[in-house]
């Protein structure tokens, strides 16, 4: 719906019976369908796409550009972009949105707070940077 990104390609897949111990940084798109305890980041640009399944549990903060929760977050959440809530989506956390597609019976648990454009967000080259 609304703008929603024109990169739909997935290139890496988190499986329904992987679990991930620690930070994970990604470019690119990205499907979680297993769980991720540690922080979620995209590469800058408008071009991260992060899908989380109905099976997904991530335990962290996540940011990207584009992201679609189906399944369960426990953290803060930054989208640059769009953000879009389906109906099985759980946010426990803080969500900073660009843009927001909320379907009936997703939950937020935490502040709803708009990001006008252009408004830095911490991104993957940050994190890189505050590891070195």
């Amino acid at each position: 719906m609304f703008g929603r990104n024109a990169k739909s390609e997935i290139d890496s897949l988190i499986g329904i019976a992987a679990r991930i111990e620690g930070d994970l940084c990604f470019s690119g798109g990205l499907r979680i369908d297993g769980e991720v305890h540690g922080n979620v980041i995209a590469s800058e640009g408008p071009d991260s796409v992060l899908i989380v399944s109905e099976h997904a549990r991530i335990e962290g903060e996540v940011r990207c550009a584009s992201l679609v929760v189906n399944g369960y977050i426990a953290g803060s959440v930054y989208s640059t972009e769009l953000l879009e809530l389906q109906p099985k989506g759980r946010i426990h956390g803080d969500v900073h949105y660009k843009l927001l597609e909320m379907h009936g019976g997703a939950l937020v648990t935490g502040k709803l707070t708009h990001q006008p454009a252009g408004e830095p967000v911490f991104h993957l080259a940050e994190a890189e940077r505050a590891e070195a």
